[in-house]
């Protein structure tokens, strides 16, 4: 199953929320006020990431990335952690930087960021 846009940004809160409070600690009432979604869109988004194999729900509520989920939050993460530096390092504000890195983080091709990634490694 192929993700939008969105279902990364729900991935990759989930992997944010994840790292800051701990496995297994992560519900959809996290997720919503993260993100600022409403709990039935989150709840929605949740249902289908749960039916496409990315997430797991414990009988708690509880939600974690399956291996897959994971793959492809750390994947978007990385972007967003890198083209938020590489904005700032220019002289973008850190908020303008963060912002415009979601923006672009999902649209780039694997080839473009490899290339981005080495270019900036080499400055």
């Amino acid at each position: 199953m192929a993700l939008l846009e969105s279902g990364e940004m729900y991935l990759e809160t989930i992997l944010v929320l994840t790292k800051r409070m701990g496995k297994g600690s992560v519900r959809s009432i996290d997720i919503a006020t993260q993100t600022g979604y409403s709990k039935p869109s989150v709840s929605r988004a949740v249902g289908i990431l749960k039916d496409g194999g990315f997430i797991e729900i414990s009988d708690g509520g509880f939600i974690t990335l399956t291996a897959e989920g994971e793959n492809i939050a750390s994947t978007i993460y990385e972007r967003h952690v890198t083209l938020t530096d590489f904005f700032v390092k220019i002289g973008v504000s850190r908020e303008t930087a963060a912002a415009d890195a979601c923006k672009i983080e999902h649209c780039l091709s694997k080839e473009t960021f490899a290339k981005l990634k080495k270019h900036i490694k080499s400055l």
